[in-house]
């Protein structure tokens, strides 16, 4: 595997991001879908990777800069044929790897709540985020489970 800041212009991430906005809409209402689009992607403050084993796109992921100590975690999203594989895990281990080379001091995240999240919260819990209450701009929302990260 490996891992390739990316400018999101290849039709292979447009298509993963695209069916990662499409399948939050199965388990949450639009107004409690925090994924964002290409466009939101690519604005400053923004850092994209993916996860490629040769011409294949494995995964996905993002940090977004919250302040110079803190940014959150966008976009993980592993392509359906690379599920269980490990994706997820190489690239969380990277995004950990630059939050520290960046000397952030803390690394949050929202994700669903639905059963469909679980291996999610399963995954970062796995690398030591805990339940915290909404971060940014954020609020409660049902839909939602916040975590985060001391580093």
């Amino acid at each position: 595997m490996e891992i390739r800041l990316d400018d999101l212009t290849g039709d292979a991430i447009a298509e993963l991001l695209s069916a990662h906005v499409e399948s939050m809409s199965l388990h949450s209402p639009p107004e409690s879908i925090h994924a964002l689009d290409l466009g939101a992607l690519r604005k400053p403050g923004i850092s994209f990777w993916s996860v490629w084993q040769d011409d294949e796109l494995m995964g996905c992921g993002a940090v977004k800069e919250l302040d110079p100590i803190h940014a959150e975690i966008k976009s993980m999203r592993t392509a359906p044929r690379h599920l269980r594989k490990g994706v997820a895990a190489f690239l969380m281990q990277h995004i950990l790897d630059e939050a520290a080379r960046r000397n952030y001091r803390r690394l949050s995240l929202e994700t669903g709540s639905a059963e469909a999240f679980v291996p999610a919260h399963r995954l970062y819990a796995s690398y030591g985020f805990e339940p915290c209450g909404p971060f940014a701009d954020y609020v409660e929302d049902p839909y939602s489970v916040f975590m985060s990260k001391t580093l």
